[in-house]
């Protein structure tokens, strides 16, 4: 009976075993990326020394007499790129975060299977031992004095040896499971300790962006209550409006010139080869025609005749402004090819894409840019974040449509 039972207990330790094997199998596909994780982690750390050191470049710059010294218009400009800095320092932590709750997850379940291993090994121990008192096992110097001779005492010995060595593994290796838990409990603290000091280093740098935003906008209000100033400015503003415009209609014109050119290079090619002609498409995305909304938020500044929020004066509004927090993400509008990723001193950071059939978006005052010049973006496809670059009294999205080299209003598709 007890022979039985102790058949049964083993039986059901190997069923555990074969069990926490078959788990630790799935696993392993499932955070075999824990050492990527951990890479990616020291690779986002060394893009955030490199943000560090590019932030104290610009700082020197403002913490210089020549500073002070500039226009107001090139003040703001090198404010916008500290602010654009400060706000890649954020989106840099948040991704170390990111990474960081991906690493603890795995630590935990790397804790969970060491803690199966050791609760195993225990159970093993454990059944050693209640087999040998079950069975009523005689002591060790029981085995060897009960022997008949000094031949039959020295096999007695060796008996004796290998139940010892096998009683010494099975402690050995409790011990092991025991240590690889405590190891693996060790790294999933520090993992937590690592991700507590990145949020509180995330809260320093999000202090640090509205105290670099309100300085930025206070250099706007200055500029409104010089009038020399606000009006170069404005002449400066409304040029601008007007080259780019300009600039966005040739790029439509080269960008449908190359496109045909592809057309016909490919319909041609296909021509040799003898085929149906399909598949003539030459890659690039085309709109539908029928815009989303490029980010969270409400109209705060429709198109069209408006008081200008900075200089006061009655004009021309091209767009229309979303009220929007700093750093939300604007999205494509409907799909097509960037034909410009840059930055101005009106704009600040903007973006324009073309859709084809003549109509073209435009994004304005982003924090950031995630795309570049000739990139093909889909409808709804994130193209950078909400900000408050170049003339702008706080965080919103300028938003335009153009139409075969006209502005309309963006609502109208909308």
């Amino acid at each position: 009976m007890n022979n039985k039972k102790f058949v049964r207990i083993v039986a059901v330790v190997l069923a555990l075993l074969m069990l926490l094997s078959v788990l630790m199998m799935i696993v392993f596909e499932t955070t075999a990326s824990a050492r990527v994780t951990q890479g990616q982690i020291d690779q986002l750390r060394n893009d955030k020394r490199d943000l560090e050191r590019q932030k104290r470049e610009i700082q020197s710059k403002i913490n210089t007499i020549e500073f002070e010294r500039m226009k107001e218009i090139e003040k703001k400009e090198i404010l916008d790129q500290r602010i654009v800095l400060t706000g890649l320092e954020i989106e840099n932590i948040n991704s170390i975060i990111t990474q960081y709750n991906i690493l603890i997850r795995e630590k935990e379940y790397e804790v969970f299977l060491a803690q199966g291993r050791e609760e195993a090994q225990l159970e093993k121990y454990r059944s050693r031992v209640r087999a040998m008192e079950e069975n009523g096992l005689i002591t060790y110097l029981e085995i060897i004095f009960d022997s008949t001779g000094f031949s039959d005492m020295l096999a007695r010995i060796d008996f004796v040896t290998d139940i010892m060595r096998a009683d010494e593994g099975a402690y050995l290796s409790l011990i092991d499971a025991r240590n690889e838990t405590e190891a693996a409990k060790v790294n999933l603290e520090l993992a937590r300790e690592e991700m507590d000091t990145e949020k509180a280093y995330l809260e320093v740098k999000e202090a640090e962006l509205l105290e670099q935003l309100e300085e930025a906008h206070e250099l706007i209000k200055r500029m409104e209550q010089d009038i020399d100033s606000e009006r170069q400015l404005r002449d400066q503003v409304k040029a601008e409006e007007d080259r780019v415009q300009k600039e966005i209609n040739a790029l439509v014109a080269e960008l449908a010139r190359q496109q045909e050119l592809e057309r016909q290079r490919r319909l041609a090619a296909q021509q040799n080869r003898g085929s149906s002609g399909a598949g003539t498409s030459s890659g690039t995305i085309t709109g539908t025609g029928e815009l989303m909304w490029p980010t969270s938020g409400s109209v705060t500044s429709p198109f069209g005749v408006r008081r200008h929020p900075v200089f006061r004066d009655m004009r021309q509004h091209n767009g229309i402004d979303i009220g929007a927090p700093h750093g939300a993400t604007v999205v494509a509008a409907d799909g097509g090819t960037v034909i410009t990723s840059t930055y101005n001193s009106s704009y600040g950071n903007y973006i324009v894409i073309s859709h084809g059939n003549g109509m073209t978006t435009l994004y304005a005052h982003l924090s950031s840019r995630s795309v570049s010049v000739g990139a093909n973006v889909s409808k709804g496809q994130q193209i950078g974040l909400v900000g408050s670059t170049g003339i702008s009294t706080g965080p919103h999205l300028h938003f335009e449509v153009s139409v075969n080299g006209q502005r309309i209003n963006p609502t109208s598709r909308l």
